[in-house]
């Protein structure tokens, strides 16, 4: 690898942009992509290898590449730091994703309820701001507190987020959207929030949710 492009490397995983490290084998050519100067299937197939998270060999007209993928961790931000995200933590963590608690109630927000992951007492609009979700990023609201979620899932909706999941009823998610066009957002926009959050597995119990919050999540991921 030349200096240039393990400098090239290096900045891209500093700004959490995802990359593939293209070589063809067996002489060695190397591309960092995505790039211009990448050919249609060279680009074509490190996307794909992106989206699936895995490295692998693919064979193209010019020969063979290997393709080492260079993605971010996939995070997941919950507001609230309440019963059920005391359930999901452990979901999230053995799944590997990079978990922030957000809850500016700082007697529910603290080290001692959430030992394994990062906790924010910040509200939650400046928490999303300085969080700045992108593709890889779950965002689930958990408060039933629209002075929370609200601003929460405002901040989410304008960005990249893959999954924007808020607990609670029909009822209470029909007012939530009525909030939220308020503040601007259309139908197709809304139409990104899972509510009622999970998939539909007659939960009743603060674990059962978890599970159907973090299966839900998965299977958006994987495009099921």
């Amino acid at each position: 690898m030349t200096p240039d492009l393990l400098a090239a490397l290096a900045a891209a995983r500093a700004a959490k942009r995802p990359t593939v490290l293209a070589t063809r084998l067996p002489d060695g050519l190397q591309l960092l992509l995505p790039s211009a100067e990448a050919p249609p299937a060279l680009a074509e197939a490190a996307s794909r290898a992106l989206g699936d998270d895995r490295s692998g060999t693919v064979k193209l007209a010019d020969g063979d590449w290997f393709l080492h993928v260079h993605n971010p961790p996939v995070r997941l931000i919950v507001v609230g730091a309440v019963h059920i995200a005391q359930a999901l933590v452990p979901f999230a963590v053995q799944l590997g994703l990079a978990t922030t608690i957000v809850d500016p109630r700082r007697a529910f927000a603290t080290d001692e309820r959430f030992p394994d992951v990062a906790v924010s007492t910040d509200w939650p609009d400046e928490a999303m701001d300085r969080l700045a979700p992108d593709c890889r990023t779950a965002v689930v609201t958990l408060t039933h507190d629209p002075k929370l979620d609200d601003p929460a899932l405002d901040r989410a909706l304008r960005g990249a987020a893959f999954y924007i999941g808020a607990l609670g009823s029909r009822k209470t998610h029909a007012a939530r959207l009525a909030r939220l066009r308020a503040l601007g957002h259309d139908d197709a926009a809304l139409a990104r929030i899972h509510g009622p959050v999970g998939l539909n597995i007659a939960a009743v119990t603060a674990p059962e949710i978890a599970l159907s919050i973090v299966a839900q999540i998965v299977a958006v991921r994987r495009g099921a």
